[in-house]
């Protein structure tokens, strides 16, 4: 049977699990050669918790986990800066990235990344695909930036806090509804992946100005109307860098992809694997 109502899709944000899975546990080696494997425990103990506490109505159809591709993004070529304030992955998780791809395959889980998109770009394209099949979708993430695409049949899992992120939750993040959370993010820009936004604007002043002005566009048009100066001149001189930090923080939605939501039917795990 195709993806289509009646169906849920899990997307689980692989590259997060991983790093959170190795700042949150002790250093472990493999005893036969000393392959650090801590970050791989870490992350097969998150994946079979999240497998074994979505049940009932909460239960996955399809479910995929997305990884980051190794190198750069198209984000890089708008704007060389992004992400370069970011150090390298540490060395001894470095050799634990292809393991945790077979981990996954082993859980009888398909995994995915793609050379030159983010995982959010491919959770976010396949959210939409998702959503326009009739299906309802679970972004299994507390990535901040893909808190644009709740609503509408698509929501957001903490696994770490057990917490459901909907459209209230976005609005208690950013101050405006997931529909405005681009905008928002492009005045406030983004320190840890060095979106440079408007300076001097925050999350609660950027939220401010977008639900005084409606929307990111009408505001630039109408910032001379701002009575604070300093405001006003940071809006007029910066335009076009606030319009190349909504390029970075909008997610891909139409990706071309070699694979199809019917790919992420859940199985029952390998135990040759």
């Amino acid at each position: 049977m195709a993806f289509g109502k009646g169906h849920h899709l899990h997307l689980i944000d692989g590259s997060g699990f991983i790093f959170r899975a190795y700042h949150a546990l002790p250093p472990l080696t493999r005893k036969s050669d000393g392959l650090p494997v801590g970050a791989v425990s870490g992350f097969c103990n998150m994946l079979f918790k999240i497998i074994e506490d979505q049940k009932g109505s909460n239960a996955p159809t399809h479910l995929v986990v997305v990884f980051d591709a190794k190198g750069k993004t198209f984000r890089s070529d708008i704007y060389p800066e992004y992400k370069m304030n970011r150090p390298p992955a540490p060395e001894d998780l470095v050799p634990q990235f292809p393991l945790t791809r077979d981990a996954t395959r082993a859980f009888g889980l398909a995994c995915i990344e793609q050379e030159g998109f983010e995982a959010d770009d491919i959770m976010a394209t396949l959210a939409i695909q998702a959503r326009d099949a009739g299906g309802h979708v679970t972004i299994v993430s507390s990535d901040k930036d893909l808190m644009q695409l709740v609503g509408n049949g698509v929501e957001m899992y903490d696994a770490m806090k057990n917490k459901r992120i909907g459209s209230e939750q976005v609005v208690e993040k950013f101050g405006v509804g997931p529909n405005r959370v681009i905008d928002v993010q492009s005045l406030a820009g983004d320190s840890v992946d060095n979106v440079p936004g408007a300076p001097g604007i925050g999350i609660k002043t950027a939220a401010l100005l977008i639900n005084e002005y409606g929307d990111l566009d009408s505001l630039l048009e109408r910032a001379s109307e701002i009575k604070q100066p300093k405001r006003r001149e940071t809006l007029i001189d910066n335009a076009d860098q606030i319009r190349t930090s909504r390029d970075l923080v909008t997610l891909k939605t139409d990706m071309k992809m070699d694979c199809d939501l019917d790919d992420f039917a859940v199985h029952a795990p390998d135990p040759e694997v």
